[in-house]
């Protein structure tokens, strides 16, 4: 590896927080960092570790066995092949969902705070009531308003993904909107401007690089909620059909009549599956979050260790010969 791109791997949003981080604060980083990375392992090689289909039907409630080493459902699936293809639906919903909320975010976010005027005032009336819905009610509203023009298209994980992303586009929004709002006074933003530069070119050349630097740190955050929405969509009955794709929160709630039945694989190894994901992804933004406080540096500087006082053991003072301290500090 070139020295280049060794720089510029180390300045990658996680590589460079890793670099920051001590102590405590490392250890939840680097525990995040190894949940996450199990995580989207074990989607991408889902096909590989799941033993049966998602969608593959056998006697019901199994208990644990080594034809089926978590049990099976009351709907006669296999559990660890529903949890397996659960993390590869939960994948591709938050990349599609966030991925959307992003685009559309940052684009009305840099229209909003450049522009400004009677645009900017609608847009921020808008997000500010979308934002004052609970994000599961807002889900659960662009379910079912999708789930009545359904069509072959919207279906199924698309359908959740678009649910979701519908919650995320007032965040990003409302952080873009503010970033352009405080770069369009900056001194090279106004340079542009007197030469001459197009609008479209001021936002998409200057503005939206300096803007955009927090949005790796607000996309972890996101991901984690977005599992969350999706679970609680799937546990309501707004989400994906079991025959369309695994999802941990509809086989969450098909376990809840089991569990009076003694019957608690159905429910341990989905619950465990969601609290484990988010707790990883959780741990990667929130450590990010903090070391993107410069006072957390700060601290991290100021923890380090003092030289030692001049006279102690391992000072590096030098000691000049025929000058001594007396005990009241008179040099003699």
């Amino acid at each position: 590896m070139s020295r280049n791109e060794g720089s510029l791997f180390q300045r990658l949003p996680v590589v460079s927080h890793l670099g920051k981080s001590v102590g405590l604060q490392r250890g939840m980083l680097v525990t995040g960092l190894v949940i996450t990375a199990l995580f989207l392992l074990t989607a991408a090689l889902a096909p590989l570790i799941s033993p049966y289909g998602f969608a593959q039907h056998f006697d019901s409630q199994l208990p644990p066995s080594g034809t089926h080493p978590w049990g099976t459902t009351s709907g006669g699936y296999d559990v660890l092949s529903r949890v397996v293809w659960g993390t590869q639906t939960a994948v591709i919903v938050i990349v599609v969902a966030v991925i959307l909320s992003i685009f559309l975010g940052v684009a009305l976010g840099l229209v909003s705070g450049y522009i400004g005027g009677w645009l900017d005032r609608i847009l921020v009336v808008i997000a500010d009531a979308i934002y004052a819905f609970p994000t599961l009610l807002l889900a659960i509203v662009m379910s079912i308003a999708i789930s009545h023009g359904r069509s072959s298209m919207l279906g199924g994980i698309f359908a959740a993904a678009i649910s979701i992303t519908v919650v995320f586009i007032p965040q990003y929004f409302r952080v873009i909107r503010a970033e352009t709002i405080r770069l369009k006074a900056e001194p090279f933003v106004e340079s542009a401007m007197v030469v001459g530069a197009s609008s479209v070119r001021i936002m998409a050349r200057h503005i939206y690089k300096n803007a955009t630097r927090t949005l790796p740190l607000i996309f972890t955050l996101n991901a984690s909620e977005a599992i969350l929405t999706l679970a609680g969509l799937g546990f309501l009955g707004f989400g994906i059909e079991p025959s369309s794709a695994a999802e941990w929160g509809y086989d969450l709630n098909k376990a809840l009549s089991d569990t009076t039945a003694g019957i608690w694989w159905t429910g341990v190894f989905p619950g465990a599956a969601i609290v484990l994901t988010v707790l990883g992804l959780t741990l990667v933004g929130e450590s990010m979050n903090d070391l993107n406080d410069p006072r957390l540096r700060g601290r991290r500087r100021a923890g380090r260790k003092l030289p030692p006082a001049p006279g102690t053991p391992g000072s590096n003072t030098v000691h000049t010969p025929g000058t001594e301290t007396a005990g009241n500090g008179v040099t003699v």
